[in-house]
């Protein structure tokens, strides 16, 4: 019992208007096109992908986090329309904010130094707010995309904080949040 690990990972999540018109979107995908799975977790953009982290250690991470500053927080970010990772995965776009890059990185490097957690993206940092993935099959994917693309979106959200998620039995909840500023 003592080496048992949960899964975590750790995000950003937009505030709670935000999340509903997002969770929205997924419902709809849901409904319409069969895809539930992104109903697992709260909208969010993913900095680092859901590790392995033992039970009985869990407040080195929380210290970790609790921790951790970016000297240029707060920023704003940008949610405009929709995207793709054909032919499984879409979701609302977040435009490319170099301050989103730079924090990601630095996350990246200083976990693993100081809790060995090695973030394994294996396609690079692209962020983004996954609507429908996994489960939206292949042959629906055209039809899910046609209606996604012809929609518009635009909201800005300020990112002052980190959450940690941690997987349940009814998918990831939120753990904590933790300020990145002083």
């Amino acid at each position: 019992m003592e080496n048992q690990t949960d899964l975590f990972f750790i995000a950003i999540l937009p505030p709670r208007d935000l999340q509903q018109e997002v969770t929205s979107f997924k419902e709809y995908a849901s409904t319409h096109f069969n895809s539930k799975h992104a109903l697992r977790s709260p909208p969010h953009i993913t900095l680092i992908s859901p590790f392995r982290w033992p039970v009985a250690d869990r407040n080195s991470l929380n210290r970790f986090l609790d921790s951790f500053r970016f000297l240029s927080s707060p920023f704003d970010l940008k949610l405009q329309d929709f995207d793709c990772f054909a032919p499984r995965v879409i979701f609302v776009d977040v435009k490319t904010e170099p301050l989103l890059v730079e924090m990601q990185e630095q996350l990246k490097t200083e976990i693993e130094r100081a809790l060995g957690v090695e973030h394994k993206g294996p396609f690079g940092f692209h962020p983004h707010m996954t609507i429908a993935f996994r489960d939206l099959e292949q042959s629906v994917f055209p039809q899910a995309w046609a209606y996604f693309s012809e929609q518009s979106y635009l909201r800005t959200f300020t990112v002052e904080n980190l959450t940690l998620l941690r997987h349940q039995v009814d998918g990831w909840q939120v753990e904590g949040s933790f300020s990145l500023q002083n």
